[in-house]
């Protein structure tokens, strides 16, 4: 049998060609039975690239890749699967998502068609490569909210390809922290003195009074705002002064009303009602006008407030309310009062709660959070002072004890 040869006569093996401009070609069949080829202007590493044409890895350099990936069973050259291809890939296998995960996975994909990064190969795609990439979104203005989104998608999406033995790692598996740089703006809790400021100034507003009694809800009551917006009159026990959560509302950005399962199902809870709140609940039913028509949300109505529309409220009203009252307060107030938000009604409720003694297992219960750990995490805000009380009581425990004796 003759043996194939190159221009420069040396013998080919079985499965290499060179065509007649002086490319050499590999023919295989990979680990899923498809015939595949790759190319290279060399066949040796110590061959000179052509003039003109892009350096490449040698034909035999790439025969000995595609035999170590045939022989750990992955397949070859990543499938020829672009990050593009392969973030949609995984994306399409979530089925049945929520409308705000599904406005994240197009905002994701929206990014990376933008990006170079997006067309390359993800067998191309090292650990530098991802951490550079990262790099790069933060220094073309990306805030670390929305890297951390894009990885949030990319590192699965990755795993996938890894799961499906398309490549031996995942080269997203690092700690974002360690390379790209939080300058999120964390949504630090207010004090006492500063909620007892902002309720009073919105109580004795003649605009914004009217609004008191749901910031008062959410100050003293932890609920998330798609909570508290979602309560209708039968979530409320007033009777026996509890509140049932068993789901959130939310608005599309195509202005469709959605009822969804609360956050997590811990989320599912019953909040006891203190003196305060039930009041203000008492006065919001007394003072609900009753609509032309009840909006219907997925079986739903009664809503306890509705817009100028006749439409259950929103996150987006409240967190306007709450921008503008701030924006008013300042105007008037030297001493400026820090950002407020609904989520920082939450905080505040936890952090207070939290230097109150509350059980962190009940004051889990009541946040409807599903890891412990985001409670104890509300620890952290404590200061000098609620050191120095904490050690005082025990101190004083310790001197009742012995003199009890």
């Amino acid at each position: 049998m003759v043996r194939r040869k190159d221009s420069k006569g040396r013998v080919l093996n079985y499965g290499e060609t060179q065509g007649k401009d002086g490319r050499y070609r590999y023919q295989y069949t990979d680990v899923l039975g498809n015939r595949k080829a790759v190319y290279s202007w060399k066949l040796l590493p110590a061959d000179k690239t052509p003039s003109g044409k892009r350096k490449d890895l040698s034909l035999r350099e790439k025969e000995k890749q595609i035999e170590a990936d045939i022989n750990s069973g992955l397949v070859p050259c990543g499938g020829n699967i672009t990050v593009l291809e392969l973030v949609k890939k995984y994306i399409s296998q979530k089925t049945g998502v929520r409308h705000n995960t599904q406005a994240n996975y197009n905002f994701v994909i929206n990014i990376i068609k933008k990006e170079e990064f997006g067309v390359k190969r993800i067998d191309k795609i090292k650990l530098s490569d991802a951490k550079e990439w990262l790099i790069k979104l933060q220094k073309d203005g990306r805030g670390y909210s929305s890297i951390h989104s894009i990885r949030g998608v990319v590192r699965p999406a990755f795993q996938m390809a890894v799961d499906d033995d398309l490549l031996n790692k995942n080269p997203f598996e690092f700690q974002l922290a360690t390379v790209v740089v939080n300058d999120s703006v964390t949504r630090e809790a207010i004090t006492r003195k500063q909620e007892r400021q902002f309720l009073e100034f919105v109580k004795n507003d003649k605009h914004f009074r009217k609004y008191y009694e749901g910031i008062f809800i959410l100050f003293k009551t932890g609920m998330r705002i798609s909570e508290f917006v979602g309560l209708t009159i039968s979530d409320l026990d007033m009777k026996n002064r509890k509140i049932t959560i068993d789901h959130q509302l939310q608005r599309t950005r195509d202005m469709q009303y959605v009822i969804e399962e609360t956050k997590t199902s811990c989320g599912v809870r019953e909040i006891p009602m203190t003196d305060e709140v039930y009041e203000c609940f008492k006065t919001i039913l007394q003072n609900r006008q009753k609509p032309k028509a009840e909006p219907i949300i997925v079986g739903k109505s009664g809503f306890l407030y509705l817009d100028k529309n006749g439409m259950p409220m929103v996150a987006l009203h409240w967190e306007k309310y709450f921008q503008h009252i701030r924006e008013k307060y300042n105007k008037i107030y030297k001493v400026q009062m820090p950002k407020v938000t609904p989520h920082v009604c939450r905080h505040t409720f936890c952090s207070n709660m939290a230097k109150s003694g509350m059980n962190p297992k009940t004051l889990q219960y009541i946040m409807g959070h599903s890891d412990i750990g985001v409670t104890l995490n509300t620890y952290t805000h404590l200061q000098y002072e609620d050191a120095e009380k904490e050690m005082k009581n025990v101190c004083e425990l310790k001197r009742k004890r012995k003199s009890a004796v």
